[in-house]
């Protein structure tokens, strides 16, 4: 199954990369829409500062738009009568956020008409979010079309889950062109945001199906969260770094080394020596690499499958095609 899954991402690629002969690059709208970067920060900071948690599900859309059918905006599209779309996929129901890539879109319109695409403000977006709550900034480079193609089946197939082990990990990651650091990397986004029980309820209730506890888990945070979650709940959503769930720092790697990783992909990133190494590395703060690495790897996602050129579109609203 993996190795089909990479088959056809790596079919996918060779299509795009052969319609695709420019590239992203920073300052791409220099000439055309200069203020572009002022105004999706000055748009993200209204909403962040006036609802600090959307800053975990603007990083998570970036994150799920890239890892479907590469950075195309294809993420933000509406269903139609003929076609449902990535958005009502089960992992992307609990999306938020559309509303600040849409008034952005709608201040660049008056700005600069169909110029600036729906896949870059997200991926601004994205960064500005994080560099809000305390967290890194990078140089985000621009370009990207808007895809006009936006399939459910593909979320559901493509996404990595909270269930997945290390090996389903590096296969989805490594598919992507992305390597074992840039996964481990990439999890430290778990240092913000909130989850649903259900996401890994099994690991306190039923984890091999002879209702077991994971005992990857420490016992006592498992003891804690029962509190919260109980068997078959699908409602309550805790804390992913509980007490600094809205700053991004490097707590996370704190919550992983003591094996109170919500998520049995947390939990994997110790079951592999390289991942072991750098979540145990960034446990004091002064020597953390983490911010710096953070932003590298944003960059290195945020060019997957992205198209250029001629491919795609402009779109007029992210929600819909033209």
């Amino acid at each position: 199954m993996a190795t089909l899954k990479f088959l056809s991402f790596l079919i996918l690629q060779l299509f795009l990369i052969a319609n695709n002969c420019e590239s992203v690059e920073v300052g791409f709208y220099k000439k055309t829409c200069p203020n572009v970067e002022a105004i999706v920060k000055e748009t993200t900071k209204h909403y962040i500062s006036i609802a600090p948690t959307l800053a975990a599900p603007l990083l998570r859309m970036h994150f799920h738009d890239c890892f479907v059918r590469g950075c195309d905006g294809s993420v933000l599209l509406n269903s139609t009568k003929g076609n449902k779309a990535e958005k009502d996929a089960i992992p992307n129901q609990s999306l938020r956020g559309f509303q600040v890539i849409d008034a952005a879109k709608s201040a660049l319109e008056k700005e600069c008409p169909g110029i600036v695409s729906c896949s870059d403000i997200l991926a601004l977006a994205a960064r500005d979010a994080v560099s809000l709550i305390n967290g890194p900034t990078w140089a985000v480079p621009l370009g990207r079309r808007d895809g006009r193609v936006s399939i459910l089946s593909e979320a559901s197939k493509n996404l990595p889950t909270p269930f997945d082990n290390f090996t389903t990990l590096k296969t989805t990651f490594g598919a992507l062109g992305l390597n074992v650091k840039d996964l481990v990397v990439l999890s430290g986004g778990h240092t913000i945001g909130m989850s649903h029980c259900f996401s890994f309820s099994s690991r306190l209730y039923n984890f091999t199906g002879k209702g077991d506890m994971d005992p990857n888990m420490d016992q006592n945070y498992i003891n804690h969260l029962k509190i919260k979650c109980k068997p078959a709940d699908v409602t309550t959503i805790v804390e992913m770094d509980p007490g600094s769930f809205k700053s991004f720092d490097t707590d996370y790697y704190s919550m992983v080394g003591k094996r109170r990783g919500l998520f049995a992909s947390d939990a994997a990133l110790l079951t592999n020596t390289q991942t072991k190494h750098y979540v145990l590395s960034q446990l004091n703060q002064h020597g953390s690499t983490f911010f710096k690495d953070f932003g590298e790897s944003m960059v290195k996602m945020g060019q997957i499958g992205v198209l250029t050129g001629k491919a795609g579109e402009i779109r007029k609203h992210c929600a819909f095609i033209n």
